[in-house]
Parts: C-alpha cells; sequence; structure tokens
C-alpha cells in the first residue's frame, strides 16, 4: 500500500510546480515590460521614400519656399520640387559633355522667352505656340489662297494667247546656260516646296488616308531628300541671281507696266524690256530678298555653317525665319510658275527650247524686241546648233 501512496504524492508535487511555474511567468511579464530598454532614438536623414509620409506642417515653415532640394527632402521625403524648380527656370546642372561640343547639356528646360505670337514662357513652348498657332494654320490658308486665285483667273480668263500668228522667225531667248541654271534652280525648289509642304502639313490630309507607318516612311525620305536639294538649292539660286542679274535692273516702262497690273485683266499687255516688272520683283523679291533668308535659316537648320554654336534657341528661331519665308516664296513663285507653264501661250517652250517666235516676243517684250530688230541684241546668243548633232548635257 506504500507505493501507489508514493506514485500518488509525486503527481501531486508535479502539478503544485507546474501551477507555480505559470505564476510566475505571468506576474513577471509586466515587470520585464517596465524595465526594458527604450528604443533607440531615430537616426538622421531620410526615413522614408513615400511621399504620403511627410510632415503635415512642413509648409508651415517661413523658409519653406527657399529649401534645397536636400532641405525638402528632410521634412518631405521624395518631394523634389526645389530641384524641378531649378529645372524648370534653366539653371544649369552637371555635365561631362564638353561645352564647345553640347553648350546645353546640362540643361533640359530652357529659359523663358516670348517668341512674336506666343506668351511668356520656356523657349520649347513658345516655339511650338508661334508653329502650331501662327505658322501651320496662316501659312497654309495663303498658300491655299493663292492657288484657289489662280485657279478662278485661269478658268476665268484662260490662258493669254498671242495676238496674231507666229511668223516662223525665232528670237533665242534663253541660252543652254541659261535655262541649264534655270532648271537646276526650279527643280531642287520642286523637291524643297513638295517636301516642306508634306512634312508641314501631311499630318493633316495625308496621315488620315495613308496611315501612321506609310506616313512616316514617306515623310522620312521627303526629308532626307529634303535636306540634300537644300545645298544644291542654294548654289543654283547664286547662279541664278548673278545670271540674270543684268537684265533685272529697272529700266523704262516698268512703272507704266505696274500700274497696269501688266494688262493681265485687261488683256493689253504694256510694252517691256527682255523681264517685265512683275518678272523683276519675282527676281528681286523671292529670288534675292527671300532667297537669302531662306537659303541662310536653311543652311543653319542643317548645320552646315562652321563656327556657329547650334542651340535650341538658335535652332528655333532659325525655324520660324525659314517657315515664313519659304511660304512667301512659295506664294510668289506660284504666280511665276503658272505664267511660265498653262498661263501664257508660249512661256514653257521658250525656257524648254531657248527660242520664241518674232510674234511672242513683240506681243509681250516689245521693247526687248525692238532691240533685236535693231541689232542692239542679237537673235542667236549662243553658237547654233549643228544640224544632226545631240546636245549634251
Amino acid at each position: 500500500m506504500q507505493r501507489p501512496s508514493r506514485v500518488l504524492a509525486a503527481l501531486v508535487f508535479i502539478a503544485l510546480g507546474w501551477s507555480a511555474a505559470v505564476s510566475a511567468q505571468t506576474t513577471a511579464a509586466p515587470a520585464a515590460a517596465a524595465v526594458a530598454p527604450a528604443p533607440a532614438a531615430a537616426t538622421a536623414g531620410i526615413q522614408s521614400q513615400n511621399i504620403f509620409q511627410v510632415k503635415p506642417d512642413a509648409s508651415a515653415d517661413p523658409n519653406y519656399a527657399s529649401q534645397t532640394n536636400g532641405e525638402r527632402a528632410k521634412v518631405q521625403p521624395g518631394n523634389n520640387a526645389p530641384m524641378w524648380r531649378q529645372v524648370g527656370a534653366g539653371v544649369t546642372g552637371v555635365s561631362s559633355l564638353p561645352k564647345s561640343e553640347a553648350p546645353e547639356a546640362g540643361n533640359l528646360i530652357q529659359p523663358f522667352v516670348q517668341y512674336p505670337g506666343s506668351r511668356l514662357t520656356n523657349a520649347g513652348e513658345a516655339w511650338r505656340q508661334v508653329r502650331n498657332n501662327w505658322i501651320i494654320p496662316y501659312g497654309g490658308s495663303l498658300f491655299l489662297i493663292v492657288v484657289l486665285a489662280i485657279a478662278i483667273f485661269y478658268f476665268t480668263k484662260g490662258s493669254i494667247k498671242n495676238h496674231g500668228a507666229d511668223t516662223g522667225r525665232k528670237i533665242e531667248r534663253f541660252t543652254p546656260f541659261e535655262r541649264a541654271a534655270h532648271w537646276s534652280n526650279a527643280i531642287a525648289f520642286s523637291i524643297l516646296a513638295i517636301s516642306g509642304l508634306v512634312m508641314a502639313f501631311g499630318k493633316f490630309f495625308l496621315l488620315p488616308v495613308m496611315g501612321s507607318t506609310l506616313f512616316g516612311w514617306l515623310t522620312y525620305v521627303l526629308k532626307t531628300a529634303h535636306n540634300f536639294a537644300g545645298p544644291l538649292f542654294a548654289v543654283s539660286l547664286v547662279v541664278v541671281f548673278f545670271t540674270f542679274l543684268r537684265d533685272n535692273w529697272p529700266q523704262k516702262g516698268d512703272l507704266q507696266w505696274l500700274a497696269k497690273g501688266g494688262g493681265l485683266i485687261s488683256g493689253d499687255e504694256p510694252a517691256s524690256n527682255r523681264f517685265n516688272a512683275g518678272e523683276k520683283l519675282i527676281f528681286w523679291g523671292g529670288v534675292f530678298f527671300l532667297g537669302i533668308i531662306v537659303v541662310a535659316s536653311g543652311l543653319v537648320l542643317d548645320k552646315l555653317l562652321p563656327g556657329l554654336i547650334y542651340e535650341r534657341g538658335t535652332m528655333q528661331v532659325a525655324h520660324m525665319v525659314h517657315a515664313v519665308a519659304t511660304v512667301l516664296m512659295m506664294c510668289m513663285f506660284l504666280g511665276h510658275i503658272y505664267l511660265g507653264t498653262i498661263g501664257m501661250q508660249g512661256a514653257y517652250k521658250a525656257m524648254r527650247t531657248g527660242y520664241v517666235d518674232e510674234t511672242w516676243a513683240k506681243d509681250h517684250h516689245e521693247y526687248w524686241y525692238d532691240d533685236v530688230k535693231a541689232g542692239k541684241i542679237p537673235a542667236q546668243r549662243s553658237e547654233p546648233i549643228p544640224p544632226g548633232q545631240t546636245v549634251q548635257v
């Protein structure tokens, strides 16, 4: 009977010991919490990059607006407003590129300017406003107005005809060299005009029809052709200017020709010299004045002028000048192209073959015809081509 008593006594002892241990652990927990060391103080610097975890009263600091980007990051982690404010103001940053090759490498956004027709804003946005709000809509409208005016004139008045029958006697109006200079310039101008019109206005009337892929390839090809035709146009324009300069000085009858509008309305064309006053206006206004502006600004856009620093502001001004001048030049040359092709009988043949009939010369350039008949100007200005010999160009 002693053995069961001992077993029972051992079980009671174990139960009492487990209960005492649990009680001691429960009562010791608050004490341990009370004597636990305090957490380490917050370390200096950014504790979070979450922009929503910011001090709510940070903007109450009197120096808040003048804080640097580093100072702002301490009170509003992730708030880089001071840095972007400097970027927007045109502050130059640090760049490893040499200043001579990349003068604006440290500037992301240009300083504020106000181009004619734009608001006071950064230069890139100001250029965009001038292009989209002025050059594109008004330049395109002017071009269409000129085309429409020529079409109305043609369908109401028709082509200007000779007043008499051809005599069969020819006068050499343009030498082979003059025609080569003219056609070189005309072909280059046509490439530049077509490519420029597509690049400027193509997205309005070609892109919806062709789609973005085909239109992108077309503009790429035309832009490449534009860049190559530009220098050819510049050189040929200089040749054309000096080739025809002698006969484009003001002469007698020019004011009368202008006063009567060249006889386009009345049908009675006033007498003129080898080139009438209208052709002289094209020469001095289009070839010389606008030609200088178009060529100079185009060479800047092609980066072909040595020693010039090609900053964004320089390119923006060059583009605006180039666009305005080319639109005016195209409008002036449209009238010249019309009269030189379908607008006047025999005009295109004169530039294609170099010769005109005596009737044509008397009708349209009577003073020049009189000088030819008087022997002051030779009727055959170049060496005639022997019969059967082909012309090599």
